[in-house]
């Protein structure tokens, strides 16, 4: 599958040069690009200064809203990056036509953390726009959820997340949400290393990408995934995740093919493969509510059988019981079985409920502090009438 790639603001802008480094990735060790256009959009110069892989030039570095903010962003105020937007839209637009293999593409990914200005803002209004100019091409979103700690620092956090997620979702074809602070709990090295949870965040889509553009017979799956499957599973709230299972690097010369250790071995592997797939998904949420589901098993050849292929179809059956499941598979060489999981459809997710159950009494609080404020300081002025003035 081929997507044209556009990050808003400073968090979709790093996640797309991700993404442009994964394109580079593919062609160099696969012969293979998954993405003819990268683009970030930003209305900050010095965020789009700060990308090492996106093209430096203005048709792929795009800055909007120049006039209005002078190049220094928009204050973490959303309505001003969707009213920038409105206006500049066009702008964009012309960038991505611009993209010399844009028709290969078989849809867009926008990405924008829904705590910012500029990405909440500008994100959902360009979903929109693209989808009125690019009618046979579906739109999906990567939406990147705040950190805990940002939540609790600044209320505007939680009003930016809460109208970019019912915004973009009205929007767009697909919503793929991503809670940052699942991938600190893997690791805490990584609470001040944003460049490797953007790696963590993206990595998922190597294979998914790769394997339906593959040209040679060996590296064709017996079930190929597809970007119909793809576009097929994903719809409304969706999630994904990614497991690796190590494989023995040697075989030993004695050993039998048809040992049954060997093959319990393999099956076992798939298995915590799938399992950690589901454990890492990039939103907490509950399987069973998904209304679709896929899955894409990637290791060598050898590796692979119809057993496994079974033990792997029945797991997700299980913890996904109402979901239409697609699967396929992608041989690959080297010493790992990599399973990517995709859960779309999604009927409930508990963050974005949170999200939106909080908002209207963050809106009270902060209308009745203005009201305070506004009381305290007409107090202030109404003593200071008998002083006399210098003006």
């Amino acid at each position: 599958m081929k997507l044209v790639v556009v990050g808003f603001g400073q968090c979709g802008g790093r996640i797309a040069d991700e993404f442009n480094r994964l394109n580079g990735r593919a062609r160099f060790r696969r012969g293979i690009e998954i993405t003819p256009g990268t683009f970030a959009v930003n209305t900050d110069t010095g965020d789009l200064s700060s990308l090492s892989n996106i093209k430096s030039d203005y048709r792929h570095r795009i800055l909007i809203g120049n006039r209005k903010t002078g190049g220094h962003g928009v204050g973490k105020i959303n309505e001003v990056g969707a009213e920038i937007a409105r206006q500049d839209g066009d702008k964009v637009i012309d960038a991505i036509r611009s993209a010399e293999r844009l028709y290969e593409a078989d849809a867009f990914l926008l990405i924008a953390g829904a705590a910012g200005g500029t990405g909440s803002g500008s994100m959902p209004i360009m979903a929109q726009t693209i989808k009125e100019r690019f009618k046979d091409k579906p739109v999906y979103t990567l939406v990147i959820l705040p950190f805990e700690h940002e939540e609790k620092i600044d209320a505007r956090t939680f009003y930016n997340s809460a109208t970019c997620l019912k915004a973009v979702y009205s929007a767009a074809d697909a919503v793929c949400v991503v809670d940052n602070q699942r991938y600190i709990e893997k690791d805490s090295s990584l609470i001040n290393n944003m460049t490797a949870i953007n790696r963590l965040i993206v990595e998922p889509f190597y294979d998914l990408l790769c394997t339906g553009e593959e040209k040679k017979a060996k590296h064709i799956g017996v079930r190929l995934l597809d970007a119909g499957d793809i576009m097929q599973t994903v719809a409304g709230w969706t999630v994904l995740g990614s497991g690796i299972s190590q494989l023995p690097a040697i075989r030993l010369p004695f050993e039998r093919g048809r040992n049954f250790r060997k093959k319990s071995t393999e099956t076992h592997k798939g298995i915590q493969a799938m399992n950690q797939a589901i454990s890492n998904l990039s939103l907490a949420c509950n399987p069973k509510d998904s209304g679709s589901a896929l899955y894409l098993l990637a290791a060598p050849t050898k590796e692979m059988n119809m057993d496994l292929v079974k033990e792997l179809g029945d797991y997700l059956s299980e913890v996904a019981p109402e979901a239409t499941i697609r699967y396929g598979d992608y041989p690959r060489g080297g010493s790992t079985l990599t399973i990517t999981v995709i859960l779309s459809q999604l009927k409930a997710a508990e963050k974005v409920w949170e999200y939106y159950d909080k908002t209207p009494d963050l809106i009270q609080e902060k209308e009745r502090r203005q009201e305070d404020i506004k009381a305290k300081l007409k107090e202030l002025a109404d003593a200071s009438t008998a002083v006399p003035s210098l003006l």
